[in-house]
């Protein structure tokens, strides 16, 4: 089998439906669109010599795609895309001249997977090794603006089935301590909670704060600082009785996990399609992390990750981002990553499962290569 050809489409897309915000400090939702224009996502295809294809939708950075594909991935047509290793390893010495944006190093990655699930007409989690299809969700909240949105919220999802919490919060680290407490309150003794600090504090406040969730037997402390001195990561590490969980937006994938775990700067590493290399580049940060009797969860929504979820051993549970009172209620609705009774029932059909109209992207593409 060989690669035939390497394309890309911007397209117009939608702003979106919930909007929210993270932190103080932070972006919200959306990527900066002005609201009355409308923001451009990225379709790629990879289509090879035997008819079968492997396709995947952007929306991280999806302006730079078409000059990425036109002069760099085209460069790959006549590899074998089932050769998933060669052609990841392969994109990291694109990345050496580029430096490319972290989530576009795994597409290469994914559209290979996509057309090795289909041509072996095994779903991607088997292929990736196999472990267990129905995955445990937690319910990842964004930021609310007062103490009553988070327990309303946090309460409706106890009653559609989320056994499992982690708060985005404000960034204020004794408001945020009381609303951590209340969460162990509202979701009872025997809930697993989670914490992610989205890298707002420095060492002695994310300390001090860590001390309040392991008081509550919170399963894990998230990104506190950010994660370029390993030094602080280390201490906290050496004072908190909690896991730490970090290295989420450090770049260079396994090798860079690898440093992180050789320091003692976490507890638990983080993994995903997008931020490290793809389907590949998780895969390797998740037996990294087995060989070292770690966990490797894994970050982020959308059918890579669900897939990932399913193949991964040491990972705990797959993150859904809860909005609103309306988007909680449509979590079953969501086809192959609707969520039932706290449960994601990954997808047992091949390949990654993007559904795209091509007639409808080559109708409304903005720009294609």
């Amino acid at each position: 089998m060989r690669i035939t050809d390497i394309r890309c489409w911007l397209v117009e897309s939608n702003h979106p439906p919930y909007p929210f915000r993270w932190r103080a400090g932070l972006a919200g939702s959306g990527d900066g669109t002005p609201a009355h224009k409308r923001p451009l996502k990225a379709v790629l295809r990879m289509d090879t010599d035997e008819d079968v294809f492997g396709a995947v939708e952007v929306t991280q950075a999806p302006a730079g795609l078409p000059s990425l594909v036109e002069r760099r991935f085209k460069a790959l047509i006549g590899e074998n895309p089932l050769n998933t290793e060669k052609l990841w390893h392969l994109i990291w010495e694109i990345d050496r001249i580029e430096e490319l944006p972290m989530a576009h190093l795994g597409l290469i990655d994914q559209l290979a997977w996509d057309i090795k699930s289909k041509r072996a007409g095994l779903p991607l989690y088997q292929l990736l090794g196999g472990f267990d299809p129905e995955v445990p969700a937690y319910a990842s909240t964004v930021t609310w603006d007062t103490m009553g949105e988070y327990e309303r919220h946090i309460k409706h999802c106890i009653d559609v089935g989320f056994k499992a919490f982690k708060l985005h919060a404000w960034g204020d680290a004794r408001e945020d301590a009381k609303l951590s407490r209340n969460l162990r309150k509202w979701a009872g003794p025997d809930a697993d909670l989670m914490f992610d600090g989205s890298a707002g504090w420095d060492y002695v406040t994310s300390l001090w704060f860590g001390r309040v969730l392991q008081d509550e037997g919170f399963l894990w402390y998230e990104e506190p600082m950010r994660e370029f001195e390993l030094g602080s990561y280390v201490k906290l590490c050496e004072k908190l009785d909690i896991p730490i969980l970090a290295a989420e937006t450090s770049d260079g994938c396994h090798w860079n996990m690898a440093s992180w775990i050789q320091a003692k700067a976490l507890d638990m590493t983080r993994a995903s399609s997008f931020y490290k290399g793809g389907i590949t580049g998780a895969i390797k940060i998740a037996h990294l992390s087995d060989a070292h009797g770690m966990r490797a969860q894994v970050h982020g929504m959308g059918l890579a990750n669900a897939q990932l979820c399913a193949a991964i051993r040491n990972n705990d549970y797959y993150e859904q981002l809860v909005m609103s009172t309306e988007q909680i209620d449509g979590l079953t609705e969501l086809g192959p990553l609707a969520i039932k009774g706290g449960m994601l029932t990954v997808s047992g059909a091949p390949g990654l499962g993007h559904a795209i109209d091509w007639k409808a992207v080559e109708r409304h593409a903005v720009a294609r290569v």
